[in-house]
């Protein structure tokens, strides 16, 4: 399979842990992470949560089962110090001499955070998190000793004792499509990740920070051979619609509000696994063309990075290949 472009960032994203349990778990982590690996793709998404399995640890099974692929880990500022977080990070690329990407999340289901006794309303989590990174990124990136004093966190000559080279340096994505999502990215100059809506509802990337989505793809050279996978991937689930409207009753993530209130289907915008809580981001399904020509749009649109969900065969990730290159060729004007 050919590597993809420079153009456009790929991120796979790892299985749920909630689904699978022990040695079971540990190899379907390493089964995606080696047909990412083999992709091309740059790393993948390593979940966090009240009720997933520590990211860390599927992180260093991810950098053993691989000889490039870089975990990018959901790191979320209630569950440990920015100076452990850095220490991991620096850690890993001392001892597997690879880099650890960091995806930095404020957290959306309101029952874990207050089961932590996390009381931070929405828009403060985010000031908080930008406060947590601005010291990851000082503490990987200098040698000197870092002095911070913040509204959250302050800390005094702090400093790693091997701070990674910068070819090794951990790039920052920050999760959430909301006003004080983006803020946060712009604020560390990170990307900031976005679930989309229909490409004709998409407002353009905003110039001021680098974008990037967050979706499913299911192609193939036709459309009927594409909807009878999808449609068997993701058979229709009521108890998985209780689940989802439950979880969307617990969440203040603005962005997953609003896509509950999307249409299930539109053209190639499929939101029945999302509404049936088997994911958390839209799907594209069609034919090779159609699809690629939709991704496109968000492409011309000047969104550069995206985070695909995760593959159920090493085959997805070959007809998504196919996909990204019309999406490539459409936004360079060539189709």
């Amino acid at each position: 399979m050919s590597e993809p472009r420079s153009d456009i960032t790929l991120f796979g994203t790892c299985p749920a842990s909630a689904r699978e349990h022990g040695p079971a778990y540990l190899e379907s982590v390493r089964e995606v992470a080696r047909w990412s690996d083999r992709a091309g793709y740059e790393g993948v998404l390593v979940y966090t949560d009240n009720r997933s399995v520590d990211p860390w640890l599927v992180a260093q099974t991810i950098i053993q089962a691989t000889t490039r692929l870089a975990p990018l880990v959901a790191v979320q500022p209630a569950y440990m110090h920015p100076f452990t977080a850095a220490k991991l990070v620096a850690g890993l690329a001392f001892l597997y001499r690879r880099r650890v990407h960091l995806n930095i999340v404020a957290g959306g289901f309101t029952g874990d955070l207050e089961a932590m006794g996390e009381a931070l309303p929405h828009d403060a989590r985010y000031d908080r998190a930008v406060e947590y990174a601005s010291i990851m990124k000082r503490l990987l990136t200098s040698p000197e000793p870092v002095t911070f004093d913040g509204a959250y966190y302050s800390v005094a000559g702090l400093r790693l004792e091997t701070v990674p080279p910068a070819e090794l340096g951990p790039r920052f994505l920050v999760s959430g499509s909301s006003p004080a999502g983006m803020a946060a990215a712009r604020a560390l100059s990170a990307t900031g990740i976005v679930y989309p809506e229909q490409p004709e509802m998409q407002a353009p990337a905003d110039p001021s920070v680098t974008q990037g989505l967050r979706i499913g793809v299911i192609a193939r050279p036709t459309s009927a051979e594409a909807w009878d996978v999808a449609l068997a991937r993701f058979p229709e689930n009521r108890a998985g619609r209780v689940s989802h409207r439950l979880a969307m009753s617990r969440s203040d993530s603005q962005w997953h509000q609003q896509l509950s209130k999307a249409a299930e289907q539109d053209g190639t915008y499929w939101m029945r696994p999302f509404k049936n809580y088997r994911t958390f981001c839209p799907y594209f399904v069609g034919d090779y063309d159609t699809v690629g020509r939709e991704i496109g749009r968000y492409v011309e649109l000047g969104y550069t990075t995206f985070i695909l969900d995760t593959p159920a065969e090493e085959q997805d990730l070959k007809h998504t290949a196919a996909v990204l290159d019309i999406a490539r060729n459409r936004s360079r004007g060539r189709v």
